[in-house]
């Protein structure tokens, strides 16, 4: 082995093994399944492929890219990023520098939004819905990818991340039902919609500086930070949708610990009825709120 190439002549047992030592010797939390991930990627293999190949060796090519990918996770650079994809809703997404790195806890939105979509009539029913400030789809894909006489929209500001949405739609085979739009939140949608969902950035200012390395070098200010109070975005959001809500249509929001009873509040006062408790992710956060317009 060379300094400049660890991995040179391992095998690919002995080269994942060696990667998760490097990745735990820097408190990486998951450094079995980085390591795992990583050492798969180069190789194109999943784990099963993994396995049967343990006991060769991996060509030069391999182990520079695999030291590259090692680099870049021991700087603390998440392995999403490094690879450009991200699974959701047991979606493959992928990412750019202007989108999130879409997390479970945002499913607890997508499960919500299906829970009142579904108490209102059958899920093959045609729908209109929205995904306001869509970043890299995932919301929106997600949706469809369930509803499927549904047919969305999604919004951004970004031109990058709206290009990202449309690949992921694209590669989905979503894209004759979903569209993307460039305006801030709902400021360029018309019609009626039966949902309308959003994960808004709701960070408080202050708090960005204390977050995960991962999240605070790597995603997005502006999909973070939601202004002196994490509110900014919802006072901004809440009444340009609910204009655009049919009747007996839902706001479905994600929302930050501590965050849903001011959310509902807006919710509230913008006209809407909180008619649903918020439902809680896995830690037992109220992550996702939703309101309804009063059906005619």
């Amino acid at each position: 082995m060379t300094t400049n190439d660890p991995f040179a002549g391992q095998t690919v047992e002995a080269a994942r093994r060696a990667l998760t030592t490097r990745l735990k010797s820097v408190s990486i939390e998951f450094a079995e399944l980085d390591a795992r991930m990583l050492v798969g990627a180069v190789l194109s293999l999943d784990l099963t492929g993994m396995i049967t190949a343990a006991s060769r060796q991996l060509t030069a090519d391999e182990s520079l890219q695999l030291e590259q990918f090692a680099h870049r996770r021991l700087a603390g650079e998440p392995v999403a990023r490094i690879l450009g994809t991200k699974e959701f809703w047991g979606l493959p997404l992928q990412l750019s520098a202007a989108t999130l790195v879409p997390r479970p806890d945002t499913e607890t939105l997508v499960e919500l939004a299906l829970e009142v979509l579904r108490a209102e009539g059958p899920a093959g029913r045609a729908l209109r819905i929205a995904d306001l400030g869509t970043g890299s789809g995932a919301i929106l894909l997600a949706l469809l990818s369930e509803l499927p006489k549904a047919h969305g929209i999604g919004t951004d500001v970004s031109a990058e991340a709206l290009q990202t949405a449309r690949s992921n739609a694209a590669l989905l085979r979503l894209s004759d039902r979903a569209t993307f739009l460039a305006c801030d939140y709902a400021t360029g949608l018309s019609g009626l919609f039966d949902l309308i969902a959003s994960n808004p950035p709701y960070i408080r200012s202050a708090d960005i500086a204390g977050l995960a390395a991962e999240v605070r070098h790597h995603d997005p200010r502006a999909a973070l930070d939601g202004g002196a109070d994490g509110l900014d975005a919802y006072r901004a959001l809440i009444p340009q949708a609910v204009p655009l809500l049919a009747p007996g249509g839902a706001l479905v929001v994600e929302a930050g610990q501590g965050q849903s009873d001011d959310i509902e509040a807006l919710m509230t006062a913008a006209g809407l009825i909180i008619g649903d408790a918020p439902k809680a992710d896995l830690a037992g956060i109220q992550r996702a709120v939703s309101g309804r317009k009063l059906p005619r």
